[in-house]
């Protein structure tokens, strides 16, 4: 609709100019006012006069009808008709419009149809997924992966060239307890054998030990510090660790079509700490504080970000500070993404102030998107005490669950355990995309594997009708919109209405670093397409203009409910 809206807001300006020429309303003021009205009946577009009572000193229904009757002979070339409701002019666009420009478009450009090129020449790093090496993916981890590969999608969707960065958790105290309890209780072959589950079964346990020995702590801590002075017995023990870690995730990587182009973690960058900790030294950002450095926040209300121990070891934000100076050096990026929960909210607010005092002038180009918590059935997921539900088994169950329902509906389905997977895996992703990134989440497989409600299957589902209907009609499919399509059904009106809105909602998506966007998208986008498929018969409507727009519109929600469904990690397969 920017097209319409472009045309809506040029007119009412010079309308604005003519009828109060003391008025300094710019076109661009005036088309950010520009609303869409709640319902249909109240036309496309509403111009909401009030926001501009203050300005030329008039009530709101007076400054309404009096722009109304100078548009009256001087409508917006897109416009079919305007009428005032009190202090709102609405504005309904033509069919023409819907047709000749929207329509005729989706038809040419098909999923690329909310495609730009506004992040040509610039780049994007995107910090996400991140698991912490020898601990399994759970539902906990879904979050930062999903969302993370989604907005780069869409950055890439708009032209930026985008660097996906899985920043694994490889360095810390945790491999001095994972090293301790492997030299204590663990079996080299068991491990082989069990992978990253054994892994887990023996950080569980040393935390279940350490609670009857706290000694233990201090040899955990003691191994981390051999490995950080490269120990290589323990560099040996660690690197076998991060193998046995990273060939399970890419397994979970593959099942969600997620590739990442680096994989440096928080180790990469151990040689590369000395120096951003002795610029915060030359800069006297770093004072002692009871034998540990910090840098002072309080002067902006927020406790001191610690940067080295007492033992002179480093901390997450020393890492995280170099990492972020090896990113702007390496790529030279315009925007750096950190996707993390947001329980770590203050850590970023923290280091991200330390880089902008350090006078790093890529600061204003940190961002952090945080998310809310996960829990099945209402409880917390926690790995210290093998409270977790591992995402190969959700996807395992739900994969399953599919497989049982096209067995029964379709079982000479080809492909069956293809399509199974991306519905499965699909199911869950969509779940968890469908709210708002920052709210929690209480996981319940049933009504994410719901093929009737707003579900990842749904949206597939509708996916697949519009790929069916396609291909039954074979070559009669293939026809070009007709040049007078003057007149359409309101189911038909509606559906293109909804197309026309894919590209803003790109658009909201990205600058509010908020996927659910897309998600919200391809509801609406299922629903308009499925009330059309009800009111307006393809094969059998004996008229061919109006064939021909109708299979244009199948066409059109294949497109574009495809390319939304990619967008937001969940692959779309033309049979269910």
């Amino acid at each position: 609709m920017t097209e319409f809206k472009h045309s809506v807001a040029s007119s009412l300006k010079e309308s604005i100019a003519a009828l109060y020429p003391a008025a300094t309303v710019s076109e661009e003021e005036i088309f950010g006012m520009l609303e869409y009205p709640p319902d249909d009946a109240m036309g496309d577009l509403a111009f909401p006069c009030f926001k501009l009572s203050r300005v030329l000193r008039a009530a709101p229904p007076k400054i309404a009808a009096t722009i109304f009757e100078h548009l009256s002979g001087n409508l917006p070339s897109c416009a079919e008709k305007v009428q005032i409701v009190g202090g709102y002019i609405n504005f309904f666009a033509s069919a023409r419009f819907f047709t000749k420009n929207i329509l005729a478009s989706v038809a040419q450009k098909g999923a690329d149809f909310g495609r730009t090129n506004v992040g040509k020449g610039k780049t994007v790093v995107l910090d996400y997924s991140s698991p912490n090496v020898a601990k399994p993916f759970h539902i906990g981890h879904l979050g930062t992966t999903v969302i993370g590969h989604s907005l780069k999608l869409l950055h890439e969707y708009q032209g930026y060239d985008c660097v996906g960065i899985n920043h694994l958790g490889d360095w810390g105290t945790q491999f001095g307890k994972l090293i301790v309890a492997y030299r204590k209780w663990g079996c080299r072959e068991d491990i082989e054998n069990g992978g990253i589950d054994k892994l887990v079964e023996l950080y569980v346990k040393f935390h279940e030990e350490a609670e009857k020995d706290p000694s233990l702590a201090d040899e955990a801590r003691a191994e981390f510090t051999k490995l950080e002075h490269h120990d290589e017995e323990n560099l040996s023990l660690w690197r076998w660790f991060i193998d046995i870690s990273l060939a399970e995730y890419k397994t979970t990587y593959d099942q969600l079509g997620i590739t990442f182009d680096s994989y440096n973690g928080e180790s990469f960058y151990t040689d590369k700490m000395p120096e951003q900790v002795e610029v915060l030294r030359n800069k006297n950002l770093m004072k002692i504080d009871d034998g540990a450095s910090i840098v002072d926040l309080s002067e902006y209300n927020m406790p001191p970000c610690l940067i080295l121990k007492r033992d002179g070891s480093t901390l997450y934000p020393t890492r995280d500070i170099a990492a972020a100076v090896y990113r702007d050096r390496t790529y030279n990026f315009d925007k750096c993404i950190y996707v993390t929960s947001a329980g770590q909210s203050l850590h970023f607010a923290q280091w991200f102030k330390v880089v902008e005092l350090m006078g790093y002038d890529f600061a204003p180009k940190l961002y952090h998107v945080p998310y809310g918590t996960v829990s099945i059935n209402g409880e917390k997921l926690a790995t210290r005490t093998g409270n977790v539900i591992l995402l190969r088994d959700l996807f395992a169950v739900a994969i399953d669950k599919v497989r049982s329902i096209m067995e029964e509906k379709n079982p000479n389905m080809q492909n069956k355990d293809e399509a199974a997977e991306a519905v499965g895996v699909g199911a869950i992703v969509f779940y968890y995309l469908a709210a708002n990134r920052v709210r929690d989440i209480n996981f319940v497989m049933e009504d994410a594997l719901d093929f009737n409600g707003n579900t990842g299957p749904y949206a597939q589902y509708t996916y697949a009708r519009t790929c069916s209907i396609i291909n039954k009609l074979g070559e009669s499919a293939n026809v070009s919109l007709p040049e007078n399509a003057e007149t359409l059904e309101k189911a038909e009106r509606d559906l293109i209405k909804t197309f026309s809105l894919f590209p803003e909602k790109v658009e909201e998506a990205i600058d509010g670093m908020e996927p659910s966007v897309i998600t919200r998208y391809i509801l609406d986008l299922c629903g308009a397409f499925n009330r059309f498929y009800q009111a307006c018969p393809i094969a059998t409507c004996e008229d061919a203009d109006k064939k021909a727009v109708r299979i244009a519109l199948t066409r059109g929600t294949r497109d574009i409910l495809g390319k939304a469904l990619e967008l937001i990690c969940i692959k779309h397969p033309e049979k269910i």
